[in-house]
């Protein structure tokens, strides 16, 4: 997905959502432990600042203290500290640190299968679906590949939400209503609307509302529901997009290998059953911002809603071209069509 879509989770402080985690006293845990074992101190970098992309980080920090009364504990580093972001998987190559999150659309070259999380139309609309697809493709030997590179290990997906679209103006009811329409969508999502016929421009996100206001701009993607709300387009829009979800990216919590591999079996162990929790609350804190802005959006904007089979147009026609693309570009790297395929069956295994 485009650069400049990250600024949209980079700069999207969802305060209303996010989960107060407060600080351990790893001292008065130290009785309660109820995970053994030697003094680890781990450093995390991210960008930014605290939201609801870092709660998952945050509360790993406060459980592992808690499960090991104050003895494996983890400082996460903000701004960019350790390491410029798109740099975070060099950092992890060359030991500077233990854990970070990247995201995949920062370096594709760097992870060229774990971009096939940004192409459009992936049946990712549910969100623990989502959930359970990205965290089970990690085991893949293609996404496992990429890691290894960069002597990492993916922990598990931050889960950013599927983007829609917020827009002014005639609004697209159907696939054919897109076309001519100039769109602000990058990655594979911007691709797929190329393919009906849509303009795709460059507009950074900081760029949005003074663009859209003065109407060089029809529509704007972002992560649905937060993003939208932090760059305030719904008041510069009268329509929104509830169910198109025409894509995301991924932007997973990874270890450094050297550093997980000295971890004694018990802290292993302790990583693994705490994914659970984090899952959880990346569940909530999207979900907080939805029942908080949904509500404001449809009684502002025309809320458009695409019927099944319209759906499967959109996959039909602005999808299936792109992934058949992906696949055609990466097969003499990795095998793409079966990381492709194999997202579609853990999509239906999901479901089971």
């Amino acid at each position: 997905m485009a650069r400049r879509s990250l600024r949209s989770v980079q700069l999207a402080v969802v305060a209303t959502a996010a989960i107060s985690l407060p600080a351990v006293d790893a001292a008065t845990n130290v009785a309660q432990a109820k995970v053994d074992g030697p003094e680890v101190s781990w450093r995390f970098s991210t960008w930014g600042k605290r939201r609801a992309f870092t709660e998952g980080p945050e509360l790993m920090v406060k459980r592992l203290a808690e499960e090991t009364g104050g003895k494996f504990t983890m400082k996460i580093f903000y701004g960019e500290t350790l390491s410029k972001s798109k740099e975070q998987l060099d950092g992890l190559k060359i030991n500077a640190f233990d854990a970070a999150t990247f995201c995949n659309f920062y370096s594709p070259g760097k992870n060229p299968a774990f971009m096939v999380f940004s192409l459009p139309f992936l049946p990712l609309a549910d969100f623990k679906v989502s959930a359970y697809v990205r965290n089970k493709l990690y085991q893949h030997p293609a996404l496992k590949a990429d890691m290894d590179r960069w002597n990492a290990i993916a922990y598990m997906s931050t889960l950013l939400p599927q983007y829609e679209f917020l827009g002014k103006g005639k609004p697209p009811l159907k696939l054919e209503d897109w076309k001519g329409m100039r769109v602000r969508a990058g990655g594979g999502i911007g691709d797929a609307m190329v393919k009906l016929g849509a303009t795709k421009m460059t507009v950074t996100a900081v760029e949005i509302y003074t663009t859209m206001q003065r109407g060089a701009l029809d529509a704007v993607s972002l992560p649905f529901t937060y993003a939208h709300q932090s760059y305030k387009t719904p008041e510069i829009s009268t329509w929104f997009t509830s169910n198109l979800a025409p894509g995301t990216s991924d932007c997973p919590i990874v270890f450094n290998k050297t550093s997980y591999n000295k971890l004694p079996p018990q802290y292993k162990k302790l990583l693994e059953d705490l994914r659970p929790e984090i899952n959880e609350v990346y569940f909530k804190v999207y979900d907080a911002a939805d029942k908080k802005n949904l509500p404001m959006f449809e009684k502002k904007l025309q809320k458009i809603t695409y019927s099944e089979a319209e759906l499967e147009r959109f996959q039909k026609v602005a999808g299936k071209p792109v992934w058949d693309e992906w696949v055609a570009k990466n097969k003499d790297q990795f095998d793409a069509q079966g990381v492709l395929d194999a997202v579609f069956t853990l999509a239906k295994e999901a479901k089971q």
